[in-house]
């Protein structure tokens, strides 16, 4: 039962989603932060002035955290805990982190290490349950819209941080050490702020009924999002439908990621584009657009600037994706911004290396605002595409009983992508400079080229009928067939009660494409 303030079940969907999706305002946030801060000499001098490798280390101490977090924690504390729980685990240790981050002694990189892998653990296991939670919520008309929101959430953690470090390097002369020490503590505003709305907002349906066996909570948390009886009794009947299949006929635990075909084969996919969606070239500028823009500019005030605006417009950009992603599908969003990116590195590279440099080692005005307004084009590209977009395919293709430990794993892609990729990044870009854009546009143009050729389209299908898509069958339809099969059979009172024909896979698969393309 909602409050009166939420009179609408819409804006109640879109309430709970924006707690859910402010979850990736910790990792906007946070793959932004250390970009920032390795900017301010009082941070160098506070850690002795690590080198190139030492500043790769830090950012792999994250990468391994949430690796770590979203491998092998997220799913099993999602599923057995709840999405809401994973939620608030994983800020409880971003606060940790944070802390530890914050007040690391005087030249110990090491507490600043360990501090960046704990918010790496704390940010796997919430970015797990995050979509996750979205999704099983959202009606499936309105799911792409409202999971739009989890991208855009990850510009607002970048935004947050960016105007921060501009402010404070505007001031760096009165804050001191505190010049970046008050851009690692603003952190704690968001993990804050979710621990305290949590208790406002309903578990999922699903989970009340996968691990509880509780119909009832999940009827009213149904009640909550849904607008009729009709729609909460429907949904009800399906999910149930859904699990019963998946427990008897597949399997209820995390052995169905390889023992069906249909959910390796998705599994196999969702790895390639979130693994895709780091080498894009949108990872490394998150971590390192402090370093490319200082062989472009000189002032670091104005660096942090141009940061900040892109942080900025990152938000509006995505956007975009509200009104474009249920109306024209995953699938063509994704090949257009691959090949807009690409068009868009191909340029930034030719124009920085074909352009002389000043006395100084920068570049003209003309130069660097047509270097600045590229790579503000292919973030306008990114966001709604393979920012937006991956998050969305990734949630919701996988079948509940191996959802969230899918999802962790898929998501989770991104940062072993970046781990590897990240470490020499640095070194590639010293050596090599503007150069190294070429090799984003080459990856770019291979990943719109991949999605045509493989990827499915996902709009409109509901989750429990998602398996047809890749070869499987309908775990909705044939659960509803195994729940008659045991209601006959109780009626009946013997073994001999009557029982439904269950349609064979092939055909029942054939059946069911017709459904989903109708849908």
């Amino acid at each position: 039962m909602t409050t009166n303030f939420f009179r609408s079940k819409r804006v109640y969907n879109w309430y709970i989603s924006t707690i859910a999706a402010a979850c990736m305002v910790l990792y906007g946030y946070d793959a932004s932060v250390f970009n920032s801060v390795q900017g301010s000499s009082n941070w160098k001098a506070w850690f002795n002035n690590p080198d190139s490798n030492v500043v790769g280390s830090v950012n792999t101490a994250y990468t391994v955290g949430a690796i770590f977090g979203g491998f092998f924690c997220g799913g099993p504390i999602a599923d057995y805990l709840g999405r809401k729980m994973g939620m608030a685990l994983g800020c409880v240790l971003v606060i940790i982190a944070t802390f530890m981050q914050t007040f690391a002694p005087y030249h110990s990189i090491g507490c600043f290490l360990a501090g960046r892998c704990i918010i790496g653990i704390g940010q796997g296991i919430a970015l797990t349950s995050g979509p996750i939670y979205i999704g099983e919520l959202s009606p499936p008309e309105i799911r792409g819209k409202i999971m739009t929101l989890w991208q855009t959430f990850y510009s607002v953690g970048s935004f947050i941080c960016f105007w921060v470090n501009y402010g404070c390097t505007k001031h760096t002369a009165h804050l001191g050490e505190w010049d970046w020490k008050m851009v690692v503590l603003f952190q704690l505003l968001v993990p804050v702020i979710i621990l305290i709305l949590l208790p406002t907002i309903p578990g999922t349906p699903r989970w009340y009924i996968q691990r509880q066996n509780n119909v009832d909570k999940a009827r009213k948390a149904l009640r909550r999002v849904r607008e009729s009886e009709e729609e909460v009794e429907e949904e009800l009947n399906q999910i149930r439908g859904a699990l019963e299949y998946e427990k008897e006929a597949i399997s209820s635990n995390y052995s169905a990621l390889w023992k069906d075909r249909s959910i390796r084969y998705r599994l196999l996919l969702a790895l390639v584009i979130n693994a895709g969606q780091q080498l894009t070239g949108q990872g490394s500028l998150n971590s390192y657009s402090t370093i490319i823009y200082e062989k472009v500019f000189t002032s670091s005030s104005q660096i942090a600037l141009i940061n900040a605006l892109n942080a900025t417009f990152g938000i509006l950009f995505t956007l975009n994706a509200i009104w474009i992603i249920d109306r024209f599908g995953r699938k063509i969003l994704l090949i257009i911004g691959g090949i807009g990116m690409a068009i868009c590195m191909i340029i930034v590279a030719a124009v920085e290396t074909e352009t002389p440099d000043l006395a100084n080692g920068a570049k003209t005005q003309s130069v660097g605002i047509s270097l600045v307004f590229l790579l503000f084009l292919f973030i306008f590209f990114y966001k709604p595409s393979w920012g937006a977009t991956v998050w969305i395919w990734t949630s919701e293709v996988f079948s509940m009983n191996v959802r969230a430990q899918a999802v962790g794993m898929a998501s989770q892609t991104q940062n072993v992508a970046n781990t590897i990729f990240q470490q020499f990044f640095p070194i590639f870009l010293e050596h090599k400079g503007f150069y190294a854009f070429y090799f984003f546009a080459g990856i770019n143009l291979v990943l719109a080229v991949f999605v045509f050729f493989f990827i499915p389209e996902t709009k409109n299908v509901p989750l429990e009928e998602m398996d047809v898509l890749f070869g499987g069958t309908n775990h909705k339809i044939q659960g509803e067939n195994m729940l008659a099969e045991h209601k006959l059979g109780v009626g009946a009172g013997n073994d001999e009660g009557v029982v439904l024909d269950r349609a064979k896979p092939a055909d029942s698969a054939h059946i069911e494409n017709s459904e989903v393309k109708n849908a």
